[in-house]
Formats: structure tokens, sequence, C-alpha cells
């Protein structure tokens, strides 16, 4: 007879992400010896120890992350039931669990509060990571919906497309290339770069475009965060490719500038995606309509 609890569930699952009790107890608003005894009971109904402690981070035992991947499907599945409830109901309020690569954060706020606008009882709660984190979100089914760049390969899901996404070469106006006009894609190579990290799908447009054409640039750092690759351009560390959409007002101040190169910038599109096997619910098929029919203008209108 099962004699552990969804909240123990939902706990450890949380304590997984985070790989931390502390990081795990601030998310989930509860005090760390709420969130050790949910772990402790969990341990004691299962009979097998899940983590163990490695400094001030855990790890999972083997046990560990076989229960992570059946909670993780249960959990998920939960969610659907109560999805399909919800369309039985016939309302629009509910929860939409969201994620998002990290350049999107320059416009998805701003949709966030026009969407709250409109159905205020729709409750909706925010990830943000880069590329691949987000699509293992997805495959596990632990978002309904996801804001991203180029639509996944491997993954059956539905993409649709609702914004255009501009990348480009950019360096500071004091770079020798930023008077360059119409210069060739060749003459990029041996360029020093300040690049996103590895997982990251401004980096995977990158390397394609720049494996087309045979340009080999010299790496000087890799940075997680737009912010901080453009800090480091402007103070002449190296260029860089990034989204448009995160540069417009530097561009526009003179901090940055664009570089003229033969068939840049390369337009992507902005897609909302989910699994092909979900059944959205009501709330979050709200949300994909307004992102679908709204979201488009009203970014090129802000970046």
């Amino acid at each position: 007879m099962r004699r552990y609890t969804l909240r123990q569930l939902d706990t450890f699952i949380e304590v997984a992400r985070q790989l931390s009790i502390s990081r795990a107890a601030s998310a989930l608003h509860v005090s760390q010896p709420a969130v050790s005894m949910q772990l402790r009971q969990l341990e004691e109904a299962l009979g097998m120890p899940l983590y163990e402690q490695a400094g001030r981070s855990i790890v999972l035992t083997e046990a560990g992350n076989e229960v992570l991947a059946h909670a993780q499907a249960a959990t998920a599945q939960l969610r659907q039931m109560e999805d399909a409830m919800a369309a039985r109901r016939g309302i629009r309020k509910g929860r939409v669990d969201l994620g998002m690569v990290s350049t999107a954060k320059y416009f998805v706020p701003m949709l966030l509060v026009l969407f709250r606008k409109k159905y205020p009882d729709i409750e909706i709660t925010l990830q943000i990571h880069n590329r691949e984190r987000i699509m293992q979100l997805l495959l596990l089914g632990e978002v309904d919906l996801v804001i991203m760049g180029r639509a996944p390969d491997a993954i059956d899901c539905v993409a649709s497309a609702f914004a255009t996404n501009p990348l480009g070469v950019i360096c500071a106006p004091e770079h020798p290339l930023s008077r360059r006009r119409n210069a060739p894609p060749a003459i990029l190579d041996g360029q020093v770069f300040v690049v996103r990290e590895t997982g990251s799908g401004t980096r995977q447009a990158m390397e394609r475009l720049f494996g087309e054409h045979g340009i080999r640039p010299r790496i000087a750092m890799e940075m997680p965060s737009n912010e901080t690759i453009k800090q480091a351009v402007m103070a002449g560390m190296g260029m860089s490719f990034l989204s448009l959409r995160t540069v417009r007002q530097e561009l526009a101040s003179g901090h940055l500038v664009l570089v003229d190169i033969q068939g840049l910038p390369i337009v992507r599109h902005w897609h909302i995606t989910h699994l092909a096997a979900r059944r959205l619910s009501p709330a979050a098929a709200a949300f994909k309509d307004f992102i679908i029919e709204e979201a488009g203008a009203l970014i090129t209108s802000w970046a």
C-alpha cells in the first residue's frame, strides 16, 4: 500500500531540480526543516536512500534518479488529468507552466503583463533556461508551453512561429570592422569572439552559420548571459553573435555597432511550442492563442 504523498514527490522533484535543500525550500516557500522532513519520510516509505550530501549540494543516488523519472512522469500525468477536467468545465482560468530560453526575457515579461490584464484568473509560472535545459523540461512534460527560437527536431511537438528573430554580429564602435561595409563573411575568420555557452540556441545558430562559411573564430570567453556579453563587447574584449532583439538600445545609442556582413543579419523566428501528445488546458490554449495573434506586432514595437 502506498505510504508516500504527492507533496513528498513534488518536494523531491524540486530538490532534484535545484540540487540543494535550501534552494528548494526557497522555491517552495517553506522552511529547510520542512523539506528535509518530506525527503526523510519519502525515503522511509520507499526504503531506499535517494540522495547524498556533497558539500553544499546534493547528488541523487541511483535509486533517486529512478524515483525522479517515475515521479516526473506521474506528476505530468496528473497535470494532464487536471487540464482535461478544466476543459470539460469550459473555464478559462487555472495555471500555465511556461518555459522560455533566456534570450526571450527581453520581451516575454511585457507580454505576460498584457496577458494577465486580459485573463486575471490565469496563473503563470515561469522557468528560464538555455535551449538545452528547456528541451529537457519540454520532453519531461514539466512545462505546458515553451517560447524558443528554432523548433526541436528530435521531439514530436507542435511549434507555431509568432515573431521574427534577427541575429547578427556586433562589435564596439572602436573595433576595426565597425566601419566596413558589405564585407564578406570570410572577414570574420580568426576574429576574437565572446560567445554564449554550449547548449544555447544562439550559440548553435552561430556555429551553423560559421560552419557553412568555414569561419573559425577565436573564442575569448563563453558567457551564459547576453547582458554580460554586451558589456564585454563594449569593453573591447571581442565581437559577438547575438539576437538583435537583445541589443536594440545599445545599437540606437551607439554603444554597439552592427557589423555590415553579406547575408547578415539572418532572420529566424520565435516559436511557441508544446508536445504534440499534450492536450492543452483552456488556460494554456488561451495563452498560446494570445501569443500567436498579438505577440509579433508587440515585439516589433518593443525590441
